[in-house]
């Protein structure tokens, strides 16, 4: 392809997304098609020979654009997975075509200089002071993992990434916390049954007097203490748990506190409900996501450190084939020195640009709109004779129920899903299910720009109608049961 090809191509590109943009509210959120159909819509051999660039675009916008989730659509309330801001996605753009691999300086120096200077930026969102550090990852998976790396080759006095897990360890977290911190205290060689998932309180956070109580068993049996998980906004229900006593918890213990801010992060930006004074700068480690409330498009998380030094002694192993002869002044900063991957995408383009373009006033306004959003779908159901709500939402998840058939556990299972299926395949909204304390719920979370009120007012005149109608086919059909 030449440069007038490029340039063609890239225009049309532009101009389409521009068109996918404006019409996103008019487009179903969730495709009306089967996995067997896109199956077979792209079911054919590996090319051989080339294919017009004309051809192949042709061929996006006929089968890849119709059959995507459109989660920038403002009914799009289920996963974490914002809608991304435009900038963002230039930014992607440029940074595909520069391809700067941050793993090692002398393929991406300026890029180097970006991620750590947007990586201050969010230190001192958190509240850390200048000896803090960290970088960008994949997600909160790699995030967390890193945290609890951390921690296990810190409270191990390192002698755990040289010799092996030799000894049993313990990590702590709530029950409501994050499928990747279990896959983390997996990949660190803890094993599942490491991981001490603690109950919750009335408002889903973790219970103090059953962390106490676990760490004292622990201990008679022999089991060390390694690391408490705190959760900064949950995916369920966005609870926050105490910072401050669980860090006075660690300290006495000798643990490293590790805080799962993923999600709860981006009310570091809120004006209406600030969060910084929650004590997240006591955690020494904290996972924070841009890719998700800071409306950045995936991917890119962020591990932090509160001591910068501690990324280096987990991870610092310098093979001769990287080594800079050339830094003599130990100036040139080396990401594959200081973290877990080698190859890195330029991941702080889109959070950099992010902040720049929009500014952190106008992303704390989006996040305060959702809030509003969930604490209006809250006000909505706290009279409602038909609804209710797990707790009032201190984020932009909220957890609804339908409470018409609670008298029988299976048939209220049933119902949420059936409604959840409806929704999904109206293509008005999208969100997903789960369960707090042995009840089914809808969990609803804005978590995108182009919401607005009048789209929480019709998601629930749309629930209300749905849970009736299913609520009456399952009551037919039980009655027809010989």
């Amino acid at each position: 392809m030449n440069n007038d090809e490029f340039r063609e191509l890239g225009h049309r590109v532009v101009d389409l997304l521009a068109e996918y943009l404006d019409d996103i509210e008019e487009k179903p959120v969730f495709p009306n098609v089967e996995p067997a159909t896109l199956a077979r819509l792209f079911a054919e051999p590996l090319p051989l020979d080339p294919t017009p660039p004309e051809t192949v675009l042709r061929e996006l916008e006929q089968k890849l654009l119709p059959n995507c989730t459109n989660v920038g659509h403002p009914g799009y309330m289920g996963l974490i997975t914002p809608s991304p801001n435009p900038i963002g996605i230039i930014a992607d753009f440029i940074c595909s075509a520069l391809n700067q691999n941050l793993g090692a300086y002398t393929i991406g120096p300026a890029a180097v200089a970006m991620e750590r200077r947007t990586v201050r930026w969010l230190t001192e969102l958190v509240g850390y002071d200048g000896n803090a550090g960290g970088h960008l990852t994949s997600g909160g998976q790699m995030a967390n993992f890193t945290g609890i790396k951390l921690a296990r080759d810190s409270v191990s006095g390192d002698r755990i990434q040289h010799d092996g897990v030799r000894e049993h360890w313990a990590v702590y977290t709530s029950e409501e916390r994050h499928v990747s911190v279990d896959k983390a205290v997996d990949a660190v060689g803890l094993g599942r049954e490491a991981l001490r998932a603690l109950p919750t309180d009335s408002e889903f956070r973790v219970r103090l007097d059953a962390l106490e109580a676990a760490i004292a068993d622990d201990r008679k049996r022999g089991i060390h203490p390694m690391c408490i998980v705190a959760i900064f906004g949950s995916t369920n229900t966005g609870a926050i748990d105490p910072l401050r006593e669980l860090r006075a918890i660690a300290d006495r213990e000798g643990m490293w506190l590790h805080a799962d801010a993923a999600y709860g992060g981006g009310m570091l930006l809120s004006h209406a409900w600030p969060m910084r004074h929650q004590g997240l700068e006591l955690a020494d480690s904290v996972t924070i996501d841009p890719h998700k409330w800071f409306y950045a498009p995936l991917d890119a998380g962020a591990i932090l450190v509160r001591d910068d030094r501690r990324l280096t002694a987990s991870f610092g192993i310098k093979p001769a084939y990287l080594t800079d002869e050339f830094d003599r002044a130990n100036e040139r900063y080396q990401y594959y020195v200081h973290s877990f991957e080698q190859s890195r995408r330029f991941r702080g383009l889109k959070v950099w640009m992010s902040f720049k373009r929009y500014g952190a006033r106008q992303i704390g306004e989006w996040i305060d709109d959702n809030v509003r959003q969930a604490k209006h779908l809250y006000s909505l159901v706290a009279n409602h004779p038909d609804f209710e709500a797990a707790c009032e939402p201190p984020l932009s998840a909220i957890c609804i129920r339908y409470r018409g058939a609670d008298h029988d556990q299976a048939q209220s299972r049933k119902l949420h899903a059936e409604v959840a299926r409806r929704v999904e395949e109206s293509g008005k909204f999208w969100f997903s299910t789960t369960e707090l304390k042995g009840k089914m719920y809808f969990r609803i979370s804005p978590v995108n720009f182009r919401t607005r009120t009048e789209h929480i007012d019709q998601l629930l005149a749309f629930l209300e109608k749905e849970c009736c109608s299913a609520l009456e086919t399952m009551s037919r059909e039980k009655q027809q049961k010989p």
